[in-house]
C-alpha cells in the first residue's frame, strides 16, 4: 500500500508548496521572502527525490523525523505560526499515519502537534495573543488539524489493511475448496474407473496372446501409470498449502520424486511471498514440470530455479533429459493444465529445448504488484 499513500504525498505537497510560494509572492510575511521561497522549493523538491528513489526511506522513522523537522523548520524560518508552510508541513504527516499501526500512528500525531506547539510558541504566541477569541480559535484548531489528519489517514490505512486481509483469506478459502472439490472428483470417479477397467483389462490378460497380450500389458502399464498419476494428484490437492513458500513447497515435491527417480533435483531461489491464487498456481506449474522431468524425461539433472527482480517473478525447471516428445502422450494434459493455469493468472509459459539443445526448460514468468497483501496460499 505504500505506492499509493506515495503518490498522496506528493500530490499534497507539491499543491501544497506552490500554494506557500504564492502566498509569499503576494504578502509579505518576512523580510527574507525570496530566501523562504528557494527553501520551500528546495525542501519539496529534495524530499520527494529523495523518497522516490530510495524506497526504503519511505517506511523508515528517521526519515520521517528528518522529513517533519524540516517541514516545522520552513515554519520556525518564517517567524509566524500562521505560516504559509503550515499546510505543506501536515503533509509530512502522510507516510507516519499510514505506515505505523494505529495506535503509534496517533501517538506520533500528538508528538508532532506538540512540536508545532513549541513551535508557535517560540514564534508569536503568548498569553497576550490568547487573549483575542479570534487568535485563540485559530491557534486551537492550527493544533487540532495535525490530530485529525493523522486519525482520518490511520484510520483509512487500517481498514484498508483490513479489507486487504479478508479479500485474502477469502481467497485462500476458495483456493481450498476447489481443491478439496478436485481431489474428491478425482478419488470417488476418475480414480475408480481407471480401476474398473485396470481389472477388465487383467482378467483379459491370460486369454490373449501374441500381439493382443502386448497391447494389453501396455494398456496396463498405462492405467497403473494414471492411477499413480492421480494419487499423486489427490495428495497434491490435499496438501495445506498455507504458510509455506512456493520454494518450500517446491522442495518437499522434489524429496518425494527422489526416491522413485535416479536423477539430482536441486531447488534454489525464491520468489517471496505470494497472494493464495497465484502462489497456488505457481506451485502447481513448477510441480508438473519438475514431475515430467523426473518421470518422462530420464533426466540426470533437473534445476528448478526460482527468482524475483522487481515487479517480475519467473521459475524455470531445466532437465537434461531426452526433451519434449514430437507427438504428445495419449491421455496427457499436464501441459494444457499448466497453460490454462499460466492464463489464469495472467503468467507467461515457455516451453524448449535445454542448454545446448539438450533437455528441456519450462519458464514461468509474471508480474508481481507491490500493493498486494502478502499471503501463501
Amino acid at each position: 500500500m505504500t505506492s499509493r499513500w506515495m503518490t498522496l504525498l506528493l500530490m499534497t505537497r507539491l499543491l501544497a508548496a506552490a500554494v506557500a510560494v504564492l502566498l509569499l509572492l503576494v504578502h509579505r510575511v518576512t523580510p527574507h521572502d525570496p530566501v523562504l521561497i528557494a527553501a520551500g522549493v528546495a525542501y519539496t523538491a529534495g524530499s520527494l527525490l529523495v523518497l522516490t528513489t530510495v524506497p526504503r526511506l519511505q517506511l523508515s522513522p528517521a526519515a520521517w523525523l528528518v522529513d517533519g523537522a524540516a517541514a516545522l523548520a520552513l515554519v520556525v524560518a518564517s517567524e509566524d505560526w500562521r505560516s504559509p508552510f503550515y499546510v505543506l508541513m501536515l503533509t509530512a504527516l502522510i507516510l507516519p499515519s499510514t505506515g505505523l499501526p494505529f495506535r503509534r500512528a496517533l501517538g506520533w500525531g500528538l508528538a508532532f502537534t506538540l512540536a508545532y506547539l513549541g513551535v508557535a510558541v517560540s514564534t508569536e504566541l503568548d498569553a497576550d495573543t490568547l487573549e483575542s477569541t479570534i487568535r485563540l480559535e485559530t491557534i486551537a484548531t492550527h493544533l487540532m488539524v495535525p490530530l485529525v489528519v493523522v486519525l482520518a489517514l490511520a484510520y483509512a490505512a487500517d481498514v484498508l489493511a483490513r479489507l486487504r486481509d479478508e479479500r485474502l483469506r477469502s481467497e485462500r478459502l476458495a483456493v481450498e475448496s476447489e481443491r478439496q472439490r478436485i481431489a474428491w472428483e478425482l478419488h470417488d470417479s476418475a480414480k475408480q474407473r481407471v480401476h474398473a477397467a485396470h481389472l477388465v483389462l487383467s482378467a483379459l490378460q491370460n486369454q490373449v496372446d501374441g500381439a493382443g497380450a502386448q497391447l494389453v500389458s501396455h494398456a496396463l502399464a498405462e492405467l497403473r501409470a494414471a492411477g499413480a498419476d492421480m494419487d499423486t494428484s489427490v495428495a497434491e490437492l490435499r496438501m495445506p498449502l498455507e504458510g509455506r513458500s512456493v520454494q518450500r513447497l517446491l522442495e518437499e515435491r522434489a524429496a518425494e520424486l527422489a526416491p522413485v527417480s535416479e536423477a539430482q533435483i536441486n531447488v534454489r531461489g525464491t520468489v517471496g511471498e505470494l497472494p493464495a491464487h497465484i502462489a497456488a498456481h505457481v506451485y502447481r506449474i513448477g510441480a508438473e514440470a519438475l514431475t515430467n522431468a523426473v518421470r518422462h524425461g530420464e533426466a540426470e539433472h533437473v534445476d528448478v530455479m526460482l527468482a524475483r527482480n522487481g515487479s517480475t517473478a519467473t521459475i524455470e525447471v531445466r532437465d537434461d533429459g531426452r526433451g519434449l516428445p514430437a507427438i504428445r502422450r495419449p491421455g496427457s494434459n499436464g501441459l494444457r493444465s499448466m497453460r490454462a493455469r499460466a492464463d489464469t493468472i495472467g503468467a507467461t509459459l515457455s516451453l524448449g529445448p535445454g542448454d545446448g539443445g539438450r533437455g528441456t526448460s519450462v519458464v514461468l514468468s509474471w508480474r508481481t504488484d507491490s500493493d498486494e497483501g502478502s499471503s501463501q496460499a
